[in-house]
């Protein structure tokens, strides 16, 4: 069986079999096998359900780690192929199974070839979705127990032509927040606003302070950022002033300073309203991801393995940022490295969007994530 028919099938099995963050037990399992039967020294359960494969070639100590994500999301497939999800509720509508299958594929390929001088780390992260596996995988030593260089990253992007890869220097990703505003006051009846306070009034003005933390804090230049209000919730009803307004959000930025500067400017706005209604308050501010920042060394050395696999013509190294976070931003704080999409298509031919329920992995574009994780092994450890 040719290697692309076999990618395409572990693909599908890993497709109609999906499991959710830390419970990917099977796909683990048959990660672990195939990576054994290739020939690599194998480490299971790292990060709970995480897998590393090490490949070494050579005397040279230099190494690189190649990282895929495995978890699928809690999505209701609507696809009616043969390799649809067989676990109601769970899918793979962000790709993770051709990320992993493609991953694999480069295992095989690099353990057949050899043409390498140095050390590969394949490593299969578990619960990206929810910002947990990245770091689970490092606290259980990830870089601490191997002697990893730099670490690479790839991800399918619908809407960009199949086959071709887009990266950038710096921030390609930004970080991901949310935030949750409890204003607490008095409430009374409707019909007698003055006998209490009113949280309603209150919140409306910090969800309209707030946008001015974009337009007024950050610079318009250097600190691009999104703050979104989501939720607004109160405990009232027709003629009952509340005495509780909560209001829920998320945040995106591409730098830590300016990450920074909104957490607390937040907090500084709900704080001088409150106070100024002489109602009180709670504030909690948490981070999924931190942005995923590339760093240009490995960024050049990501673009000019793409272009050895697919030519100049298709890959852009200087892309705009995208919005969208990946907890691959842990490890890139860990080790210098670069995160690379590559497109799975337009229009019916793999246009469909991420964390859609009728999404499905481009199978066309197997082989060419495969040839670039070879390429790029091949050329940062050449021989």
């Amino acid at each position: 069986m040719s290697i692309e028919k076999q990618v395409i099938d572990w693909r599908h099995q890993i497709h109609k079999h999906p499991e959710f963050g830390f419970e990917e037990v099977m796909t683990s399992k048959m990660v672990a096998e195939k990576l054994t039967e290739f020939g690599l020294e194998v480490h299971t359960n790292i990060g709970k359900t995480g897998v590393v494969g090490i490949l070494k070639c050579g005397d040279s100590q230099r190494s690189i780690g190649l990282r895929a994500d495995m978890d699928a999301l809690h999505i209701t497939e609507q696809n009616t192929f043969k390799h649809a999800s067989v676990h109601k509720g769970v899918m793979h509508a962000c790709g993770h199974d051709g990320h992993t299958a493609m991953l694999l594929g480069a295992a095989h390929e690099l353990a057949k070839t050899r043409q390498f001088d140095g050390t590969v780390y394949f490593i299969f992260q578990p619960g990206e979705e929810h910002g947990v596996g990245a770091k689970a995988m490092i606290a259980d030593g990830l870089f601490s127990r191997w002697n990893i260089d730099a670490v690479y990253a790839m991800h399918n992007l619908p809407g960009i032509p199949e086959g071709h890869f887009v990266t950038r220097p710096s921030s390609i990703m930004a970080s991901e927040s949310s935030f949750e505003i409890t204003i607490k006051a008095t409430g009374g009846h409707a019909a007698m606003p003055h006998m209490g306070t009113d949280p309603i009034v209150v919140g409306a003005q910090v969800v309209t302070a707030m946008q001015t933390l974009v337009s007024r804090n950050l610079s318009a230049i250097h600190e691009t950022a999104v703050i979104s209000v989501t939720e607004f919730a109160t405990n009232g009803t027709v003629n009952v002033i509340p005495s509780e307004v909560t209001i829920k959000g998320d945040t995106r930025s591409f730098t830590d300073e300016a990450l920074a500067k909104i957490e607390a400017g937040i907090e500084r706005i709900v704080k001088g309203q409150c106070i100024s209604a002489g109602v009180d308050y709670e504030y909690h501010f948490n981070n999924s991801f931190l942005s995923t920042i590339n760093t240009p060394t490995q960024t050049e050395s990501a673009v000019k393995a793409a272009i050895k696999v697919v030519g100049e013509d298709k890959v852009n190294g200087s892309c705009e940022p995208f919005t969208i976070s990946e907890d691959f931003s842990f490890m890139l704080r860990e080790r210098d490295g670069c995160y690379i999409l590559v497109g799975n298509g337009q229009g019916e031919c793999g246009g469909t969007a991420l964390h859609n329920p009728h999404y499905d992995f481009n199978d066309k574009v197997l082989m060419t994530g495969v040839k670039y994780w070879q390429a790029l092994v091949e050329q940062e450890l050449a021989v």
